[in-house]
């Protein structure tokens, strides 16, 4: 599989501090995003270590069957959870301190995404974007559950209320999401910085442009600063250049998607 990467964090219009991080290694697959919270720099911190733990905890992934990587990605960001977990009970100042996470792991000609939080992963795929991940959030379970029409939970005073993140508590429990690689593909992991400023039609048409993938991340965080840039931003977007393996249209997760 060949692929071409690009990421960037950025700290918005309105917020001092970014507590943001995101890490990309190319050459294992692995990219990363993560949106701490906690404030006085611990969400900053919560965030460099989830993003440090996973990427470190999940390896090389090559050779590895979806239920290998998936059983390694669910570990990966338990241990992350453990350590922020354990850093909140010993130092007075990291209390309360988590972060949300999306991990992306492509191995062969699969792709395989673990996720706590908000923060989310797109997929841009023969002319339509789908969301991947469902967040984990007050206004999804509300969706989920018939009480709130996505318009209305996009507006909603709550919108940023999260049901689950790494660090908050002593164990957590990642979704998976597995699916096959093609040619062309484009991979999206935003912070809610990102996709509470542009609605989905918004990503579809800049990712749809021609140009390098470093050309869209730049213009994602310039369209999500002009509309107000209320919260640190990050992106990476993932390009499946080329694919070895034959391809598969199927994923093991319905997804929504807009697009032609």
């Amino acid at each position: 599989m060949n692929i071409t990467c690009a990421g960037r964090t950025d700290v918005g219009v309105i917020r001092s501090g970014n507590e943001d991080n995101y890490l990309m290694v190319p050459d294992r697959g692995i990219f990363i995003v993560a949106d701490g919270m906690g404030g006085h720099a611990a969400g900053e911190v919560a965030s460099e270590m989830a993003v440090k733990f996973i990427a470190r905890e999940l390896g090389s992934l090559k050779g590895l069957g979806d239920e290998q990587v998936a059983e390694r990605m669910r570990q990966a960001i338990r241990a992350a959870n453990a350590a922020i977990f354990q850093r909140t009970l010993t130092e007075h100042d990291k209390r309360g301190m988590g972060t949300t996470t999306t991990a992306l792991g492509l191995y062969d000609a699969r792709f395989l995404i673990g996720q706590v939080g908000d923060s989310r992963a797109y997929l841009l795929r023969d002319g339509k974007l789908s969301q991947v991940t469902k967040d984990h959030s007050y206004v999804q379970e509300q969706v989920d559950a018939g009480y709130l029409t996505p318009d209305q939970a996009r507006a909603h005073p709550y919108s940023n209320v999260i049901t689950r993140c790494v660090g908050a508590n002593s164990d957590v429990l990642p979704d998976v999401y597995v699916g096959t690689v093609k040619p062309k593909d484009l991979f999206l992991l935003a912070s809610d910085g990102l996709t509470g400023m542009l609605e989905d039609q918004q990503l579809f048409e800049i990712l749809r442009q021609g140009g390098e993938p470093q050309q869209h991340v730049d213009a994602l965080i310039a369209e999500a600063n002009r509309l107000g840039g209320l919260d640190n931003i990050t992106a990476i977007i993932v390009r499946i250049d080329s694919v070895e393996a034959p391809e598969a249209e199927t994923t093991t997760q319905a997804m929504r998607g807009v697009g032609r």
